[in-house]
């Protein structure tokens, strides 16, 4: 799959495709113009990177072909152990989480975990927790604590689940309750932003001494479709309500939000999981050790005044 402003681009990666399969079938050095249409393609893809617009930001934080949580996991995390339930009602398989080391240090990780096809998502729920989700990830973070090892989140969510019988068990209430936890956990905690963070149901595993972003990640209080069907009446107005939300990584690292900005492949994630899980556990890498070498008291400050200062602003 590709998306609509990729279009360029893969008619020349199907050039070049092209070319080595007749290559292999005929035996014929095509090598000279393989390495042209390369080098087109390389500066067409970094052009079109670099000029997206928000909208077609929110495409690529959308990618199907994005990583995900456990893609990550998988790249980046060694000796995984993934543990289940919140304890009370179920396990919701929206959040997975587990133990696993991180550059030889042990730390939980807690994710939110989408589908590649309609089964996964049926079971994943799209990529939007339950009230036992939030439960299950306060949970692990607690046993994090109880064991003085840090936390790493990854956020990539439509938003919390909003059904009834999410509502009829406190969704509202599970949420709220890790934002005040996570605010005085006393080990450090970090979160990413591997795709889409929207709404409380990002939130709720976002409050953290650190937050990345990954380059073409969003992060936002609604999606620009919700947005625009509240403020226009219809989700026709999307592009004009993503410009209005600047929900870009760039948009949130100028405004204090996003703490670092994680670069991505040339073409996006999804161009290359193994150099996007690469980059990423360099910075969470370097993130930690940072974080570990403050005292609790120094960490708790820190992360109070971060959040006491996002949103503030003045009149000159």
């Amino acid at each position: 799959m590709h998306l609509e402003f990729e279009r360029d681009i893969v008619e020349i990666q199907d050039q070049i495709d092209k070319l080595l399969d007749l290559a292999d079938r005929r035996g014929i050095d095509v090598s000279e113009e393989v390495t042209v249409l390369r080098r087109k393609l390389d500066e067409l893809k970094k052009q079109t990177y670099e000029t997206l617009k928000p909208m077609e930001q929110v495409q690529v934080a959308r990618h199907p072909q994005r990583p995900y949580t456990l893609d990550y996991v998988e790249r980046v995390v060694t000796e995984w152990i993934e543990l289940h339930g919140d304890r009370n009602f179920r396990d919701d398989e929206a959040i997975v989480g587990g133990w696993g080391r991180i550059g030889g240090r042990t730390v939980m990780i807690v994710g939110q975990q989408k589908g590649r096809d309609m089964k996964q998502n049926l079971r994943r729920n799209f990529g939007m927790p339950h009230p036992e989700g939030y439960r299950k990830a306060l949970r692990l973070m607690k046993q994090a604590e109880k064991f003085n090892r840090p936390v790493v989140t990854m956020i990539d969510t439509p938003g919390a689940y909003p059904g009834l019988g999410s509502e009829e068990r406190g969704i509202g209430e599970a949420i709220a309750f890790n934002l005040r936890e996570m605010s005085r956990l006393k080990v450090p905690i970090v979160s990413v932003v591997i795709g889409e963070g929207m709404s409380g149901g990002a939130l709720g595993i976002g409050v953290t001494d650190r937050i990345l972003m990954l380059e073409h990640s969003i992060y936002s209080v609604i999606s620009p479709e919700g947005c625009a069907a509240i403020l226009w009446r219809s989700a026709e107005h999307k592009e004009k309500a993503a410009t209005a939300l600047r929900l870009t990584a760039a948009n949130l690292h100028e405004a204090g939000v996003c703490d670092e900005i994680i670069p991505e492949p040339l073409g996006g994630a999804h161009a290359d999981w193994d150099l996007a899980a690469e980059k990423l556990g360099e910075a969470l890498g370097r993130t930690l050790s940072e974080l570990g070498k403050m005292s609790v008291k120094k960490l708790l400050e820190q992360r109070w005044a971060k959040y006491e200062a996002i949103g503030a602003w003045r009149v000159d």
